[in-house]
């Protein structure tokens, strides 16, 4: 009798620490957004609008912008007449979409309400990942380099009030990605991907002001950035999540990623990093400044790299591209 006591409890003991370590885990697929056969091809950025209940979303081949129902996961309206889409701001204030366009060059912005485009601000082609200063309602656009056969790439200021661009800020290096505003400083950190650094523009100045290597990871395209203790994170596709100190300039450490990263972020309330890469999503919290703990690789799908994490909803979603015979779908995680 106390033998088979012993076998239950062991057993009950093994059931408990699992069913434990399934509850703990970060993110919980709860949704699934079907989307047309149509859909073909990668997905690029996401944008939310909060009070409208909308999710935009960038396939690039598809030449549109979709709009989806937050709450329902239906697909409410294609914003058609996009080359290349790639990146999304939504501007409440003003209820204007901007949305970047590879193929034209350009930044293309269309009414909030009627999706009608109104105009266009024209830039170099690969117009792609953006960066928005909310004080300024600025918004920075990575554009030219290889596509145009230039050696060099181009950080364009756009007005988006105005809709016009103020400038162009040449930095050298055919492949720009994406890039974090300080918002205590005129400070931008962009990931030159050409070069293998990050490069540090001042807004104000509207000057490249410093260039750091990146020497342990290769390829860095995604970004992060814990502003309050000065540790940018840059995501690089080769599997290497490198964590470095903004008022140095110096790399600290590299942690282990999943490869074809695409999508990173930082959420300073739960202090947890979010890396979407190819079928999963790492997540690591940051138990301190320069310490980091994995706390689980969450599956998705094949190529399911674009990714976005709405604090406000408690919700991470993640585009998984049309594969096989399965379509396109857009995977909604419960954060826990």
């Amino acid at each position: 009798m106390k033998k088979r006591f012993v076998i239950f409890a062991a057993i009950f003991f093994v059931f408990a620490v699992n069913a434990l370590a399934q509850g703990a885990e970060p993110l919980k697929l709860v949704q699934t957004f079907k989307l047309p056969g149509a859909v073909k091809g990668h997905f690029d950025h996401f944008e939310v609008d909060l009070d409208g209940n909308r999710l935009f979303a960038t396939p690039e081949d598809y030449k549109a912008a979709l709009v989806f129902d937050l709450k329902t996961g239906n697909l409410i309206h294609t914003i058609s007449g996009i080359g290349r889409p790639h990146a999304v701001l939504f501007r409440k204030d003003i209820n204007r979409i901007y949305v970047t366009d590879g193929d034209a060059g350009d930044v293309k912005i269309f009414d909030g309400t009627t999706y009608a485009l109104l105009s266009s601000v024209k830039l170099l082609e690969d117009s792609d990942s953006i960066g928005y200063d909310p004080a300024t309602k600025y918004l920075y656009v990575d554009n030219g380099g290889g596509d145009v056969h230039q050696t060099y790439s181009m950080l364009s200021i756009v007005d988006t009030t105005a809709g016009k661009k103020v400038t162009d800020i040449k930095i050298d290096g055919d492949t720009l990605e994406a890039m974090a505003l300080e918002k205590s400083s005129s400070k931008i950190y962009v990931n030159n991907k050409a070069k293998g650094q990050v490069d540090v523009v001042d807004r104000e100045k509207q000057q490249l002001i410093a260039s750091w290597p990146v020497t342990l990871g290769k390829s860095n395209v995604a970004m992060g950035f814990d502003e309050a203790n000065h540790r940018l994170f840059v995501a690089c596709r080769n599997g290497q999540l490198v964590v470095m100190d903004t008022q140095t300039g110096k790399e600290l450490s590299s942690l282990p990623i999943t490869q074809g990263v695409d999508d990173l972020v930082y959420d300073s309330a739960s202090k947890r990093i979010y890396a979407a890469g190819d079928g999963s999503v790492d997540v690591y919290e940051q138990t301190d400044p320069n310490n980091y703990k994995l706390l689980a690789k969450i599956p998705t799908g094949p190529l399911g790299r674009t990714a976005r994490l709405v604090p406000e909803l408690n919700r991470y979603f993640v585009a998984v591209p049309q594969h096989g015979t399965d379509n396109a779908a857009v995977l909604v995680f419960e954060v826990h």
